[in-house]
């Protein structure tokens, strides 16, 4: 053993025994034995530990295979005395080839092989690979199928009767275009693409947890509606979501905008661990700052070091860092119970209104939960059997106080604390056991940066033009939308284990595009919605489905089942009684009975009456443990963590959803209602009125005739069973209106009605 010893130096010593495992690029426990510095600065749990591992004297006893003999670990202690020879200073800076973790460059567009096809740079790429693979491009779609095409894709509506016949009658050159640009300045357009972006920032009106209380959030939507209908430039859409807090001067709007980190799951039911739930809360900040800024898994890296893409443990909990001093629940309060009645009173909020109003509404807040806090605490010490005087006197002021609240909206924001709590690695993920104290870092591994401690240094990190994610990540977002999937599939993953993109070049196109066009999102949809490569013909091509059977080189268009508020959207928008609103509270559409009973506690869904009960499916309030069973059953996502793609599911429950659930039901009496009063007076003309509703196009003969026969069938029997006509379309219905219901009920069930071509 002697000899062996002496033929090793410390320097491989370690090699042979621990490096293995503590390297610069798997760095276990993060710790790397490469360098002089690393070993300094030691692993999660601190410097300083080697000797102590490697003698066993802790609860760390390494190398796994077996303790060092005396003579070597001796050997070890005088080497980090004499100051580590052999080992460089530092290890080289970390290095990737893989292509997302380096800036894009922009390519030039391919040259044509034919000119006639390509309308703008994104073809050029579609058809360069189409032709290397011998492909050749589909057929451009008709003209009806186009503009409801677009229209649901931009503003998730289909078009009106008069908006199709105005598009038809353009016969000029652009009016495809027009139509375009008619569509982006909607207010509608904010809506169809704000909620795509809810669904990343996991956005509910609840709380989550086993009570799942409700939450005043709904402005943060609106915030977000309203920026993206004036095109706010990305940059700044993310800076303030992530710090619109910390930015100098902030205004409420951009305070409201922090809301995307508020939207995180609370847990508040009596006898909880506050802390633990907390720290869940910043956790999840972390994983969706991961998730929706970079596309990285970075949830992967709070246990151990993430094991294919190069983010250390130690860097998840610097970022951790940066969301750790949130003010999670306000000031100190009594339990929740006791202040239940105050307009969710647990958590910071952001009033807003008449700048007089919300002053006299912080003032009066402060005083009632004062006060709530006093009778608290005089129940505790006294512990009064009864009502006394000293509890009635409290419970009199409260009251008169709250009769002088102003009205003023609140917004749930964040708000660090006046002293920023101490953040620590969490060994094995578990919050209980701290490892190494660490501060606000970037990661050392995408783009350099200047030294960072608060989460504006963070923001303007994610939004510098030399991050080789942000811009990638989101053109690839928006891609998917159109066309079904992403450039990059695994459009949550960027990294090493994700997929390869289809085109590459395409992607970095359109991510410096983004860039170049001011981070403007409206332009990228204009781009890509006026390309030939979008106006294809959604048909299935044997000759192309035999070399490309997953469409991944989109020689033809993709069908795509309608989202879930979507296809409640269209149905009132056929029916008539869309109400367009733009923004405001949340909204209680009618829904099955018994739907709330799986909630621990007992919630009362009460069917909103008036303009509410017609209002778009994004503003359906959503419950995170017991959401509307009509978005549930068409893929809406729970709101849990952030979701970067939906699942578009096909089950028997869609189609009895369409036909049985009472909300469907009084929109398709209310289509009869429409199809009556504005129809032609004939059969034939009122099904052809009614098929353009919700198709958007004529039916053809055959499917008129089908119609029609189904509808002399229907009226026929109602005429014989007045009762079944009542039981359809209301007591006072006469058989005609109940035959129309029935034709509503099954043109609103069809395949066509709920899929975008």
């Amino acid at each position: 053993m002697a000899a062996a010893v002496s033929a090793q130096t410390p320097v491989d010593l370690l090699r042979s025994k621990c490096q293995g495992c503590h390297n610069a690029k798997n760095r276990t426990s993060g710790l790397s034995l490469e360098s002089r510095d690393a070993v300094q600065a030691g692993g999660n749990r601190g410097p300083g530990r080697l000797l102590d591992a490697l003698r066993h004297t802790g609860d760390l006893k390494m190398p796994p295979g077996g303790k060092l003999s005396p003579a070597e670990i001796a050997a070890v202690e005088q080497w980090l005395k004499d100051g580590m020879p052999g080992l460089p200073a530092r290890a080289a800076g970390p290095t990737s080839s893989h292509w997302a973790f380096n800036t894009p460059k922009r390519p030039d567009p391919p040259a044509a092989r034919d000119s006639r096809w390509p309308r703008n740079s994104v073809d050029r790429f579609i058809l360069a690979r189409l032709d290397k693979e011998g492909l050749t491009p589909a057929r451009e779609a008709s003209r009806t199928t186009l503009l409801r095409r677009v229209s649901l894709d931009l503003t998730g509506l289909p078009p009106s009767p008069a908006e199709i016949d105005a598009y038809l009658a353009d016969t000029a050159d652009g009016a495809y275009e027009r139509a375009v640009e008619r569509l982006l300045q909607s207010p509608h357009y904010g809506e169809r693409w704000g909620r795509h972006w809810l669904d990343q920032a996991r956005y509910a009106d609840s709380d989550g947890g086993s009570r799942d209380e409700p939450r005043q959030i709904w402005k943060y939507r609106e915030w977000v509606i309203r920026a993206m209908n004036n095109d706010m430039p990305f940059d700044r859409f993310v800076t303030e979501q992530i710090a619109g807090d910390l930015l100098p001067k902030a205004t409420p709007d951009q305070i409201i905008a922090t809301g995307f980190q508020r939207n995180s799951l609370l847990q508040i039911e009596a006898g909880t661990d506050r802390e633990q739930y907390r720290v869940e809360a910043v956790s999840d900040r972390v994983d969706t700052f991961g998730t929706v800024f970079l596309g990285l898994s970075a949830g992967c890296a709070r246990c151990h070091d993430h094991k294919f893409d190069p983010l250390t443990q130690r860097e998840y909990y610097q970022l951790f860092a940066f969301f750790n001093n949130v003010d999670e629940y306000g000031p100190a309060l009594p339990p929740f119970s006791e202040t239940n009645d105050l307009e969710v009173t647990h958590r910071p909020l952001q009033a807003t209104g008449k700048p007089e109003d919300v002053a006299k509404y912080h003032a009066l807040r402060e005083q009632i939960l004062a006060l709530y806090k006093e009778r608290f605490q005089y129940k505790e010490q006294f512990k009064p059997k009864t009502e006394d005087a000293g509890l009635k006197v409290r419970n009199e002021t409260i009251a008169a106080l709250k009769k002088q609240l102003p009205k003023v909206e609140l917004a749930m924001v964040m708000r660090d604390l006046a002293e920023p709590r101490e953040s620590y690695i969490h060994l094995g993920g578990d919050f209980l056991r701290r490892g190494l104290r660490v501060y606000p870092a970037l990661p050392a591994s995408f783009h350099p940066g200047p030294a960072a401690k608060t989460r504006l240094d963070l923001a303007r990190w994610v939004v510098d033009p030399a991050n080789p994610l942000l811009a990638r990540v989101t053109v690839n977002r928006i891609w998917s939308h159109y066309f079904g999937r992403g450039l990059v599939e695994t459009e949550n993953d960027f990294g090493t284990q994700g997929s390869r993109p289809t085109h590459q070049e395409l992607l970095d196109w359109l991510a410096t595009e983004l860039v170049a066009r001011g981070w403007s999102q409206k332009a990228i949809h204009r781009v890509i919605v006026t390309s030939a490569t979008y106006r294809q013909d959604s048909a299935a091509r044997p000759d192309a489905d035999a070399k490309d059977p997953r469409n991944l080189l989109l020689a033809r268009q993709q069908r795509l089942r309608l989202d879930a508020e979507i296809v409640r959207d269209t149905a009132l928008a056929s029916s008539g009684l869309l109400v367009a609103k733009v923004g405001g509270p949340s909204v209680f559409p009618p829904q099955p009975d018994h739907a709330m009973d799986a909630s621990q506690v007992k919630k009362n869904w009460k069917a909103s009456t008036g303009p509410d009960r017609f209002r778009r499916g994004m503003y359906t309030h959503f419950w995170r443990i017991t959401p509307h069973p009509a978005l549930v059953v068409f893929d809406q996502p729970n709101a849990m963590t952030t979701c970067t793609r939906r699942a578009r599911t096909t089950t028997p429950l869609q189609a009895l959803t369409l036909l049985n659930d009472s909300a469907f039901h009084e929109i398709a009496q209310s289509l009869a209602s429409r199809i009556l009063r504005e129809g032609p007076d004939s059969v034939d003309g009122r099904m052809g009125f009614a098929f353009r509703l919700c198709t958007s196009r004529d039916p053809s003969a055959a499917e008129r005739d089908r119609l029609v026969r189904l509808y002399q069938l229907e009226v026929d029997d109602f005429r014989t069973h007045p009762e079944e006509a009542a039981k359809i379309a209301g007591a006072q219905a006469g058989p005609d209106l109940a035959a129309w219901t029935s034709v509503a009920r099954v043109l609103m069930n069809t395949d066509e009605f709920i899929t975008r071509e």
